[in-house]
């Protein structure tokens, strides 16, 4: 059995806040939180793919 790399559940929790502070913001009418929320997704997102093409460039994943 693998290990948990818990970096990666770390960037699933924070992209799962993002969506939901999408669906917050939204219900707000916050255009301000609305696109703060995406670009902290995007980001979010984009730091998880990053990582894992690190982890399987060294080879373990």
């Amino acid at each position: 059995m693998k290990q948990i790399k818990w970096i990666f559940v770390l960037y699933a929790i924070l992209a799962t806040v993002s969506i939901m502070g999408i669906g917050v913001a939204i219900g707000e009418e916050s255009i301000l939180g609305i696109i703060g929320s995406i670009i902290t997704l995007v980001l979010v997102m984009g730091f998880g793919f990053k990582t894992k093409a690190k982890f399987r460039a060294n080879g373990e994943l």
